[in-house]
């Protein structure tokens, strides 16, 4: 009997028992996108309007009380934040005067469309009017999610259309701040001041603090929760400091976000668990408090609510979109990414809610019935609510249906993976103190188009006294790496095997598994303490010819700022250079790392013509042809650069004997530095795609060519040169 009582009062709507409101909400976050999925409606819309079905306004079953308005908040903050974290931050530079002719494009547009649509359509005043229209400039990047999902969120046209939201919402919130002070009758010169200059002391403490903080931290801290929590209370400051500087905390989320960018790699633990929880609890939070915010009942209470909602939707949509053609047509772009702009643009939520609710707050007088007289009335709240449903529901399916054409074409002509285009990598793992950055590096090294097999070996050598221990010491190891790496959602294939020695055993495995390339820590032994290759590492490099790399590992690699990159003359000549500058090009993206290469002028060439058909980061190019002057470079390289070393062995086309010096230099004079030594493979039958071999054959006659063409040059001005 008590059980049936406490039931009935847990079950009197709206409800109010906290574990059952959770419970429900994550019911509804799990099962409705399964079943839009089938129907292939955006999981957005869907979220919206399971928030109108159980809000106030629908079945009455939660109220949208404290709880459901912070997790929105959070929601809201976290959707600004990865749009921030997610952007590249090369393309975002070369892209910043596009996102600032968009921004000014989608808030001028709508100001001039729905200034005089409100003041002569709806008779409000001049200033009403105003406040109207800047309340529909602004919007919420609500389809986010949905452009990440189609992997399109790094397209110039996403990154253009989230450079854009900054620009027009502070636009807009700017014009509300304003418009609220010439209502009270107090804006002066003081304000403007006030402002301007709490403004710039946010953004300077954001920009230039926030990552030396980060930066100190993540070196000093390596526990993956501490970490997430970290940069979770860094982007909630940001967000508070800038509600301080009298801005809206969506913007300082973004901006912390920008600051923090380059210090969280996209394929990393840290990024797959902000994204992880963003996406699963927050947003989902956000986009459900949403809906239950609209009223449909409204549009049945009067014509002129539902005339408000009309001209609101349509002045939006249209603005919107016409700011999108405007784009498109400047930077000829396609209609697709037209309508990935659109889409991504046309959402109403947050700062539009932010800007109806202060003028409806806003009373200037009363009226002959005693009723307040506010800046926007009623008709404009209600109708508002309608927008933010419709707006929402038209962005989803605009950007669902964008983001899909363009992942077609993206992947328009790709073959699908064989086993030639799978490339094997071996890690190393027998000590504490090299397995992390050898996973690290690893996972950096992901490549975006090839799949790849990660295997961890550890060797137990037959001459071991107590084998059970060592198993078990060296499973430890692989079982930290395995965890590490499935919260990227890789997994490392995990390998022991017991053999004469360690160099036997890798030997063997690399054999067994076709493996192509393979990571070992540094292995300074005591016998030979003065090289970067230890015994094991030189044997393993004397007797196995796939390519290797060495990492030395003093700082976890998100915090270092660019990379230095060291090659040998005529290393464009190595069958796996292509392979190489591929992995030195990926490690850079993935750090948001510039380049700085060394080598002699004629390998400096194909360096950067390959550079820039892969599309790498911005590079600097400087001639490096003496290796016996090789610690000058510890001149160039800073404590935050990550150097580099294509190095050879000998048989090796770039193999010279200034190269043996180079392990002993660096254990002598660059041990405070991360470093990583890369040895091209000596093997002719390199597993390689076939387009890689007819494109080194192609450098090789146009070197070819070329050279020959220089040739005749000369010989023909030395006939023709006067004796």
């Amino acid at each position: 009997m008590a059980l049936l009582l406490n039931a009935e009062g847990m079950f009197q709507l709206p409800l109010s028992n906290p574990v059952l409101i959770f419970s429900l909400v994550l019911f509804i976050i799990l099962f409705v996108p399964l079943l839009l999925n089938k129907l292939r409606i955006p999981y957005v819309i869907g979220l919206i309007l399971a928030g109108v079905v159980i809000g106030e306004h629908g079945a009455n079953l939660l109220r949208r009380d404290s709880s459901i308005v912070l997790f929105g908040t959070v929601g809201l903050i976290y959707i600004m934040f990865l749009a921030a974290l997610e952007i590249d931050m090369k393309e975002f530079k070369k892209n910043s005067s596009k996102s600032l002719v968009f921004g000014i494009f989608t808030f001028l547009v709508p100001m001039i469309v729905a200034t005089p649509a409100a003041r002569y359509l709806l008779d409000f005043s001049w200033m009403s009017s105003i406040l109207f229209a800047s309340m529909l400039a602004s919007h919420t990047l609500i389809a986010y999610p949905v452009a990440a999902r189609f992997n399109v969120h790094k397209i110039m046209s996403a990154t253009i259309a989230v450079g854009g939201t900054i620009i027009t919402d502070i636009l807009s919130l700017l014009v509300l701040a304003v418009i609220a002070k010439m209502s009270q009758g107090d804006i002066t010169q003081a304000f403007w001041v006030q402002l301007s200059i709490s403004v710039v002391i946010f953004a300077l403490i954001v920009w230039f603090i926030f990552p030396i903080i980060a930066r100190w931290f993540f070196k000093r801290f390596d526990d993956n929760i501490s970490q997430y929590i970290f940069v979770l209370a860094m982007v909630f400051l940001g967000a508070f400091l800038a509600e301080l500087a009298g801005i809206e905390a969506i913007i300082g989320a973004f901006l912390a976000g920008l600051a923090l960018n380059r210090l969280i790699p996209h394929h990393s633990p840290l990024m797959n668990r902000i994204d992880f929880v963003g996406n699963a609890l927050f947003i989902p939070f956000f986009l459900i408090g949403v809906g239950m915010l609209v009223d449909l009942k409204v549009l049945f209470k009067s014509l002129d609510s539902l005339k408000v909602a009309g001209v609101m939707t349509a002045a939006a949509l249209l603005s919107k979109w016409l700011a999108a053609f405007i784009t498109q047509k400047i930077y000829k772009m396609n209609a697709h990414e037209r309508t990935l702009i659109f889409g991504l643009s046309s959402a109403r939520a947050a700062a539009t809610l932010a800007t109806v609710l202060v003028g409806y707050n806003i009373i200037l007088g009363q009226n002959e019935l005693g009723e307040p007289l506010r800046l926007l009335n009623e008709d404009v709240l209600n109708g508002c609510l309608i927008m933010i449903l419709i707006t929402c529901s038209v962005s989803s399916v605009a950007t669902a249906k964008a983001s899909a054409k363009l992942a077609q074409e993206r992947d328009k002509g790709k073959k699908d993976s064989t086993d030639k285009d799978t490339r094997n990598i071996l890690i190393a793992a027998s000590k504490a103190e090299t397995i992390d950055p050898m996973t690290e590096l690893a996972l950096l090294m992901q490549p975006r188009k090839l799949e790849q097999n990660i295997y961890v070996l550890s060797v137990i050598s037959s001459d071991t006294d107590d084998r059970e221990a060592e198993e078990r010491r060296l499973k430890a190891y692989q079982d930290r790496m395995v965890a590490t790496a499935a919260a990227t959602d890789v997994i490392l294939n995990t390998l022991i095997r017991y053999d004469v020695n360690f160099v036997s055993g890798i030997q063997h495995t690399l054999e067994e598994k076709r493996i192509h390339e393979v990571i070992i820590g540094q292995d300074k032994s005591k016998y030979d303490g003065y090289s970067a290759t230890g015994i094991k590492s030189q044997r393993l490099l004397d007797r196995c010819s796939q390519i290797i790399y060495l990492i030395h590992g003093v700082q976890p690699l998100n915090t270092l700022h660019n990379m230095t990159v060291v090659c040998p003359d005529q290393a464009d000549l190595e069958p796996s250079f292509i392979i190489l500058m591929e992995r030195i090009t990926t490690i850079a993206q993935q750090l948001n790392c510039d380049i700085h290469y060394y080598s002699t002028s004629r390998t400096l060439e194909a360096v950067k013509r390959l550079n820039e058909r892969m599309k790498g980061p911005e590079a600097i190019y400087t001639e490096f042809e003496n290796w016996n002057d090789f610690l000058i470079l510890s001149r160039e390289v800073k404590a935050e650069d990550f150097f580099v070393i294509m190095s050879a062995r000998p048989g090796n086309v770039s193999y010279h004997a200034g190269l043996e010096e180079v392990p002993r230099h660096l254990a002598k004079y660059f041990g405070k530095y991360n470093y990583l030594l890369m040895y091209p493979d000596q093997r002719s039958d390199f597993s390689q795609s076939p387009s890689h071999e007819f494109e080194r054959t192609g450098e090789f006659l146009q070197q070819g060519i070329t050279q020959l063409g220089k040739t005749g040059d000369k010989l023909i001005k030395n006939i023709l040169r006067p004796d």
